[in-house]
């Protein structure tokens, strides 16, 4: 099966519908950390197909969860899963941070050529960066576990916004340590299509800006 019918077939299965154009921009991305991976350890898996279900529908899994004006992905490293979800959604901001300086120069590639005007990368670190514009969504792929994830990122989250957090296993260890101003919401687990380990999004709000 191409990576184009994998792709397709996988977003049916998550109730996702995107129109060619954007099919073909998603397959673009992975094409553009295919031969980035060559010179630069950008992810550990090098095979398209894997790519796909790994990375392209592992992020957009995520995507009917998350209702965003502004879209802020924490220790994006390849710019998972911030560039597919800004791919998914152009009426959502996407801001993608990572330190590490040559992740960045990729993301900062990625955003040119695939772009995409909804996007914007930040290389600096999470815990010392300020903006006045604050993130409806934090989200986080592998940054951290929940409770450090939550204490370097809550100033930077908008009155009422919600962190996610993206989780194999349910990590109920994990949210026992949270914060206790913090509220899990929801665990939700995710079926992604071509990958069998389980996935689960953890979503919280801050305790004094939740109803």
């Amino acid at each position: 099966m191409s990576t184009a019918d994998q792709l397709k077939r996988g977003l049916i299965a998550l109730g996702l519908t995107l129109d060619r154009d954007t099919q073909q921009r998603l397959l673009d991305y992975i094409a553009l950390i295919e031969k980035w991976n060559r010179v630069h350890n950008l992810t550990a898996i090098r095979e398209p197909d894997k790519m796909v279900s790994h990375h392209l529908l592992d992020s957009l899994a995520v995507a009917p969860h998350l209702h965003a004006k502004r879209l802020l992905d924490v220790g994006s490293g390849a710019g998972l899963p911030g560039i597919p979800l800004a791919i998914a959604n152009p009426d959502t901001q996407v801001t993608l941070l990572d330190s590490n300086h040559k992740k960045a120069a990729f993301l900062n590639q990625a955003v040119m050529e695939l772009k995409l005007k909804n996007a914007g990368v930040c290389s600096e670190r999470v815990e010392s960066w300020q903006t006045p514009d604050k993130f409806d969504v934090i989200i986080s792929r592998a940054f951290s576990d929940m409770g450090e994830f939550v204490q370097v990122t809550r100033h930077l989250l908008a009155t009422g916004g919600i962190f996610a957090a993206m989780k194999g296993l349910h990590p109920y260890e994990e949210i026992e340590k949270l914060p206790t101003d913090c509220k899990v919401l929801h665990v939700l687990p995710l079926a992604v299509p071509g990958l069998d380990g389980a996935r689960h999004l953890v979503l919280i709000g801050l305790g004094e800006q939740v109803a």
